[in-house]
Parts: structure tokens; sequence; C-alpha cells
């Protein structure tokens, strides 16, 4: 089973560190979600994670390789990136844009009928066929997000790393996501790594949970576990009750921590 891991990484932006000696291995087929207050450097990571930003210490290595040394067509055959900001800053239909989630596999002839064939599957997967001809610029900020994971799915990758896929969705579709997520990871031997802030909704979607604070690894483990009371408090400075749940552990946030 592919692994994806990470080893003492450190990313000094300006005069701190964003992130700082993490290390931690993630394996297909699983669901993890990274949570931290803002700057904690989760989105740092997962860029490292995904061979986007080159730490200045440690390496990330997929499987037995050196993330960095993977020539970056064959890297972008295996994971597949979805950013925290969903803009697109020009007039494409969203099939068009979703197709670019095949680049890496596409000849010098072009779309290929197993490229349309995969881009079908991707855009019917997101819960987004509906949308294949309107202008993405047109697109509510939902409606980009899930075109964006329509896009990366495209690309059939081996893991899938998401930065914040759930803002701006509706309840809704926050919960399709979650589960597409999961049938990934579950169904299809996938790994999925994901950043949130919504800590029950992490707890219902994630088989692991690691909180990050001030750029180091803070809690690491099932979600009943890694989101404790005194985890929040360290992470967050807040008091939390964490009570049980039909879809998992429920986080409510009572106050601050005195």
């Amino acid at each position: 089973m592919s692994r994806l891991s990470a080893h003492d990484i450190r990313v000094r932006l300006g005069a701190r560190d964003a992130v700082d000696g993490v290390s931690a291995e993630f394996q297909a087929g699983t669901v993890t979600a990274i949570l931290g207050p803002n700057g904690a450097g989760k989105s740092t990571l997962l860029a490292c994670l995904a061979g986007l930003r080159k730490p200045q210490g440690g390496q990330v290595r997929l499987d037995e390789a050196d993330l960095l040394a993977m020539a970056p067509r064959a890297r972008a055959r295996r994971i597949g990136f979805i950013p925290q900001t969903p803009e697109v800053a020009w007039a494409v239909e969203a099939r068009i844009l979703v197709g670019l989630g095949r680049t890496p596999f596409i000849g010098s002839s072009g779309l290929s009928a197993e490229d349309a064939a995969a881009i079908d599957r991707a855009m019917a997967a997101a819960g987004v066929a509906d949308l294949a001809d309107r202008d993405v610029t047109t697109l509510s900020g939902g409606e980009r997000g899930r075109v964006l994971i329509a896009r990366a799915l495209a690309g059939d990758p081996q893991w899938l790393l998401a930065d914040e896929p759930l803002t701006g969705l509706d309840p809704g579709h926050q919960l399709d996501a979650g589960d597409l997520f999961r049938r990934l990871a579950h169904q299809e031997g996938r790994g999925v790594i994901v950043t949130l802030h919504d800590l029950s909704l992490a707890a219902r979607i994630a088989d692991r949970v690691i909180v990050m604070a001030a750029g180091k690894l803070l809690a690491d483990g099932p979600p009943g576990e890694a989101l404790s009371p005194a985890v929040m408090q360290s992470a967050y400075g807040v008091r939390a009750r964490v009570t049980a749940g039909a879809g998992g552990p429920l986080i409510e946030i009572v106050g601050r921590a005195g």
C-alpha cells in the first residue's frame, strides 16, 4: 500500500517557523484531517506533501522515492492537489477546467477517449456534471470549489491533497464531499489528506486527525483522541466539550480558556 511521509520538515517564512520539525506518515486507504488555528502551518505542510513547496529542511517521500526528485509530470500523475482559494481568472467552461486535470496524461494528439471518460467520471463524482457548460466565472464559490475537486479527480490520482476543500460549500454539499473523500479512501484505496477548520466535520470525515499549533504537531490519532478538550485548549485557547454524535464526536466550543 502506498505511503506518503514527511521527515523532519522545516519551513521558515520570514521571521517565523511555519513548519517546525514535523514528521508524519500517511497511508493510502485512509482520510487524514490536518487541523489547527490560523498560522499553525497546515497549508504550508500540505504544500510540502504535494511537492509544491521545497522545505528548508527535511524530506517528503512517496513510497521509497524523494518526492522532489521525481519528474513533475510523474509526480502530478500520482498526487492531485486542490488549492484553498478557488479563484479562476479566465472565462472558460467548467468541463474545460476539469479537463486540465488530465494534463499529465495528454499526448501530442490531445484528449483521448480515455481522457474524456475520466473527465466525465470526475464531474459525476464531484456532483458538477450539470455545470459542464457553465462559465466558471459565473459560478458561486461553492460551485467553483466542487469543480476544482473534479479537476483533481480527473487525473485519477493515487493521493488527493486538499486545502480547505469544504470552505464555501453548503452543509449538504459538505456532507457529499466528505462522503466522496471517504469513498475514495475506503473503497478505492486512495490516500486523502485535507486541511479543515470545522472540528466536528473533521471528526465525521477523518479516520485520523493531526492537530498543529505554531508549526509543530500537537496531537495525532483517531478523532476521539486527537480532538480532546485538553488538545482544544492547548491549540485554540478554548474550553471545549466533546460528546458522542451519530456521525462521530461533536465538538462544542464553550468559551475561551481562562
